[in-house]
């Protein structure tokens, strides 16, 4: 009786494992189990790098989604990332605990928004802010460059959308990248002071290497998230099927598309395939993305 009874925690955590994974297995299967035809009525490289998309021919072609997509996440990045690793040094490394204190539990307050409270504070509050202050001056004094050139705009596209997506992934990259930094033994920076280090130096040339794993981590969990952000980019990238040709270009995401069209098209077969194919498309981005990653020796 002893036995049995010691056994029942083993066996109700073994399950809680075992519907996890079953759960993951099952989702991950319905998605391209609905997108597999698709994939063999358009052919998987016809869909991915067509640029048609007509529900009436039922014709599906992702490429100008996949542009967008990862455009808008590469300009997130850029603007997110130098931000939150300079964070995160600052709160590990300069601040006093009372200063981290107060800021860490803001940052990470950040994460309890909603989205759509992200969309309507880019669309209403920094979108007016784009459009006559920062598109006009990015235009001026970087318009040599035709990435930068600003045409009319209404506030939304490419920079809005970015920027207000690196303001959603902060509180992932800074907590993380924070705790990578902390868990770098003492003793790695008291043998670099006594060998006559700067502070700075012994950051950057011990501390950061030391931590890059966890920084690694951070940066993909946050370029996942910005990859499967929706409502926000709805709201902000301009929802144009055209792929960005400038900072303040519109663009049309692969999240956005699938949320446009579901509502109207879940009903019928083959527009909902090619919708589910978009995100198992999505999917297995961000699978190569972790597989890249722990490849260069980041865990995710």
């Amino acid at each position: 009786m002893s036995r049995i009874v010691q056994s029942i925690p083993q066996v109700f955590f073994a399950s809680c494992a075992v519907l996890t994974a079953v759960v993951t297995i099952f989702f991950v299967s319905y998605i391209f189990y609905v997108a597999y035809p698709t994939f063999v009525s358009q052919g998987l490289i016809n869909f991915l790098t067509g640029s048609v998309w007509d529900y009436s021919e039922n014709v599906y072609g992702i490429r100008i989604f996949i542009a967008g997509t990862m455009i808008l996440t590469a300009v997130t990045l850029i603007l997110a990332v130098p931000l939150g690793i300079f964070t995160a040094i600052f709160m590990s490394e300069i601040a006093p605990k009372q200063v981290t204190s107060v800021m860490r539990p803001l940052i990470e307050l950040l994460v309890g928004i909603p989205s759509v409270v992200y969309g309507v504070f880019g669309l209403y509050v920094l979108g007016s802010i784009f459009r006559d202050h920062i598109a006009p001056f990015i235009s001026s004094t970087f318009g040599l460059i035709p990435f930068f050139r600003a045409g009319s705009t209404d506030g939304a596209g490419l920079a809005l959308a970015s920027t207000v997506l690196a303001i959603m992934i902060l509180p992932t990259i800074i907590p993380i990248s924070e705790d990578s930094i902390r868990a770098v033994k003492k003793e790695y920076r008291e043998a670099s002071f006594a060998l006559g280090a700067t502070r700075w130096e012994t950051i950057s040339q011990v501390v950061l290497p030391a931590a890059s794993k966890g920084i690694m981590a951070a940066v993909i969990l946050g370029m996942m998230r910005a990859m499967g952000e929706t409502m926000a980019i709805v709201m902000l990238f301009g929802n144009v099927i055209t792929i960005p040709n400038s900072f303040f270009g519109y663009g049309y995401a692969m999240t956005s598309k699938i949320l446009n069209d579901i509502g109207y098209y879940v009903a019928f077969e083959e527009p909902k395939s090619a919708l589910f194919a978009i995100a198992a498309v999505l999917f297995a981005m961000e699978i190569v993305f972790v597989a890249a990653a722990r490849k260069i020796g980041g865990r995710v």
